[in-house]
């Protein structure tokens, strides 16, 4: 009896995969090209290293690859500036991200990341006009610095106190949430209290990511085999799901009840709720308002919390690795103290900590050129992908074809000789100033991060914000170095993440 479900299985999957080899996941083709499927199970968290590896062995930077036997797949992966500029920006309307795309992603509903054509065109505008305001900035900034001086800084001075090891990975992501669900819900859930707690959100848009992944990583038709079964993965997507949806429309409805009462407050929600209530070609009832609510904060706080946990924990490690630049950035932070606190004594005899306000940290160049530099070596997403709509030739007179997918990789482009120079896995800031001591535009202009063109990140400058808060406080206070034999490496994950965490020891810096 036994085998009658195994049997009925297979029959299934045999019957499905007719119908659905044609709409196989990219992903897997894109380890088939790479390697044996088997070896790339094993070692997925190196993807990006090897097609690093893939474009400097041909010497250029696009190449096709077929997909799967039997079928007529075929794949453009591109690290090429120009190309990268050609399709993100120069003719954007004809590559889009496509359908599956969209079904892969499903959790992310209808949100800004999610859709193209009108539907992304609503969502931009909407989000542009919420993303300038004056008072959004403002309170990213505040919360930024409430985060670091009320949880960041205290937990950090227990580690040295009591000298334990800190998983900065873990800590920069309970930061990041904090900021975020301040930014975006208004909430300060102080997920960086001393106990560590466990926050159900936080899990359940980690179980979420960590499914889709997976989806990414195996045929169409079986993982929407399973999503029918309600089997693996797919079953821990669906929990998630349905607990983000419910944490979602609390948030929506308190933000709701908040806001009928009187209380001010700049968040993203409120503002989008706000701008609902005038923008009535956006949706038409109330119950498709709370559903394009949830999709767009949902793809918002994903893409803030994700980013700047990567782009913070990866800066930290290379500066660890690199006291030359970690000195560099001292110096420009200890001048500015000075001339806030009216010299060199005050530096001797300052109360300990010190956190530095946003308006502190603007005009510094080197660590601004420092956050680039790492972000060039490390970007948050370092995959990007986009299908064809119309038959069309690249700058490098590559033919792309409608049906073609699309694999930009911004982590081989920040790591090729012939875009970056020789020394292209230097962590070198330098390289980003200009003779002037101005960031320079030609490095800009190959930088690919925060994507370009009309999805650029609108959250750009509030991501720098963040990141400038928090590496501020923690180099000028504290010494990081990485536990002995701590092993470093990429994470398999949407977001480049490290695989075992980043394991530090935590000092009291005395200037």
């Amino acid at each position: 009896m036994a085998f009658f479900p195994i049997a009925i299985l297979f029959i299934v999957c045999f019957l499905t995969l007719g119908f659905f080899i044609k709409r196989q996941s990219p992903a897997i083709d894109y380890w088939l090209f790479l390697g044996s499927i088997p070896s790339v199970l094993q070692n997925s968290n190196r993807l990006p290293e090897w097609g690093t590896e893939v474009f400097r062995s041909i010497g250029k930077g696009s190449c096709f690859f077929d997909g799967p036997i039997f079928t007529k797949l075929r794949y453009l992966a591109t690290c090429d500036p120009q190309n990268i500029e050609y399709i993100l920006k120069t003719n954007f309307v004809n590559f889009p991200k496509g359908e599956n795309f969209r079904e892969i992603f499903d959790i992310l509903g209808d949100g800004i990341f999610n859709v193209d054509s009108d539907l992304w065109r609503v969502r931009r505008r909407m989000a542009h006009s919420c993303f300038t305001l004056s008072e959004l900035k403002t309170l990213a900034a505040k919360t930024s610095r409430k985060v670091v001086v009320e949880q960041l800084v205290p937990f950090l001075a227990h580690a040295t106190e009591n000298e334990f090891t800190v998983d900065l990975q873990d800590v920069c992501s309970r930061v990041a949430f904090d900021i975020n669900t301040c930014v975006i819900f208004g909430r300060y859930e102080k997920y960086l209290s001393l106990e560590l707690p466990s926050h159900e959100l936080a899990v359940a848009v980690d179980d979420a990511q960590d499914a889709i992944l997976y989806r990414n990583a195996m045929p169409i038709f079986l993982w929407k085999f399973l999503r029918f079964s309600g089997i693996g993965k797919e079953r821990k997507l669906a929990r998630a799901h349905k607990k983000i949806d419910e944490l979602f429309e609390e948030y929506i409805c308190q933000k709701r009840k908040d806001l009928f009462a009187g209380v001010k407050t700049d968040d993203l929600l409120s503002t989008y709720i706000k701008a609902l209530q005038d923008e009535t070609s956006v949706v038409s009832s109330s119950a498709n308002k709370d559903i394009f609510l949830r999709d767009e904060m949902l793809n918002l706080f994903i893409a803030g919390r994700d980013t700047i946990t990567a782009g913070l924990i990866w800066f930290f490690w290379l500066v660890s690795k690199t006291p030359s630049v970690e000195t560099k950035i001292l110096d420009e932070l200890s001048f500015v103290f000075s001339l806030k606190n009216k010299g060199e004594e005050a530096m001797r005899n300052h109360n300990w900590p010190w956190v530095f306000d946003s308006d502190d940290l603007k005009g510094l160049v080197y660590l601004h050129a420092a956050l680039c530099e790492s972000l060039r070596l490390y970007p948050p997403l370092p995959l990007n992908r986009k299908s064809v709509v119309k038959k069309d030739v690249l700058p490098d007179g590559t033919l792309v074809t409608p049906g073609m997918e699309i694999i930009l990789s911004f982590y081989s482009a920040g790591r090729m000789p012939w875009i970056w120079g020789e020394d292209c896995l230097e962590f070198k800031p330098e390289r980003w100033i200009d003779g002037n001591g101005k960031i320079s535009f030609e490095a800009t202009s190959k930088f690919f991060p925060f994507n370009i063109g009309p999805r650029t990140c609108l959250g750009k400058d509030i991501s720098f914000t963040q990141m400038k808060s928090v590496v501020a406080a923690v180099l000028f206070n504290f010494r990081i170095g990485v536990v002995e034999g701590h092993h470093v490496c990429p994470k398999p994950f949407i977001n480049l993440h490290m695989k075992n965490g980043l394991k530090v020891n935590i000092k009291k810096r005395t200037m």
